[in-house]
């Protein structure tokens, strides 16, 4: 089976399977990287090749700037996939992901593309509801720590070490950026792929109907699944997320 051309959108490190019959294409959180989605490959079936998604400014793409429009990257995004679209697909993303993810099925039902069998969203209000909290990325140095750690994410020992917490904040305040500043275009159709939505249940950033909300941006199917945990449930409820996930890509349609 041949690879198609590189690009550093997906991560290096992936590699076709003969024994594939989807793709998963997994968009990170705020401050992640594709190497978050490394440990999913021994989770999912070989029926599933997974595709991690790097976005610019971090990891092998360090030197590049990070971006700044949701709705840009996703149009970059969507075309850079292109030669990976040989075979059914779907997209995954999880908090800032999901936006992401959204916007590029968006972008590749305006180019006439080809259309993913499902979205998965994880822990993110539906795109056309507004940030109802101040931003994260104005805050001062201090507060901005703090948010973080109340969001669960980011790794205590980052908070222990200074220097690695001077090369983190940046990438985190951009990416917090990214997020917060995104407003959902007025000329957005309803998507025709399936959504399923996953949240967390005691995720005290987004809130059940905020969730919900997503089931207005298809007109196909859409399921909901609250799981134990707060905002960042996809690490201690992995198994079971994925499962799911298996589930919902392996489902004859």
């Amino acid at each position: 089976m041949n690879q198609p051309a590189k690009t550093p959108w997906v991560a290096q490190h992936h590699r076709r399977d003969p024994r594939a019959s989807v793709r998963l294409f997994c968009f990170p959180y705020a401050g992640g990287s594709a190497s978050v989605f490394a440990s999913w490959k021994s989770l999912l079936p070989p029926e599933v090749e997974l595709c991690p998604v790097q976005y610019p400014g971090r990891n092998d793409r360090i030197s590049e700037p990070h971006m700044t429009d949701v709705c840009e990257m996703a149009d970059v995004a969507a075309k850079a996939i292109g030669p990976y679209l040989d075979m059914s697909f779907a997209l995954f993303g999880h908090s800032l992901g999901a936006l992401v993810a959204y916007e590029v099925a968006q972008a590749l039902r305006r180019t006439g593309g080809a259309r993913p069998k499902h979205l998965i969203v994880s822990a993110h209000r539906a795109p056309h509801i507004p940030l109802r909290r101040e931003p994260t990325w104005q805050l001062d140095g201090a507060s901005f720590k703090s948010r973080l750690q109340e969001l669960n994410g980011t790794p205590k020992e980052v908070f222990d070490h200074e220097e690695l917490l001077a090369l983190v904040l940046p990438l985190l305040r951009a990416d917090f950026r990214l997020a917060e500043t995104y407003t959902h275009p007025g000329n957005r159709e309803p998507l025709d792929c399936p959504i399923t939505l996953f949240g967390g249940r005691d995720d005290a950033d987004v809130n059940e109907a905020e969730l919900s909300a997503w089931r207005e941006t298809t007109r196909g199917p859409f399921e909901m699944k609250v799981m134990k945990g707060d905002h960042f449930f996809i690490n201690g409820q992995k198994r079971e997320l994925l499962r799911d996930v298996s589930r919902i890509l392996l489902a004859r349609r």
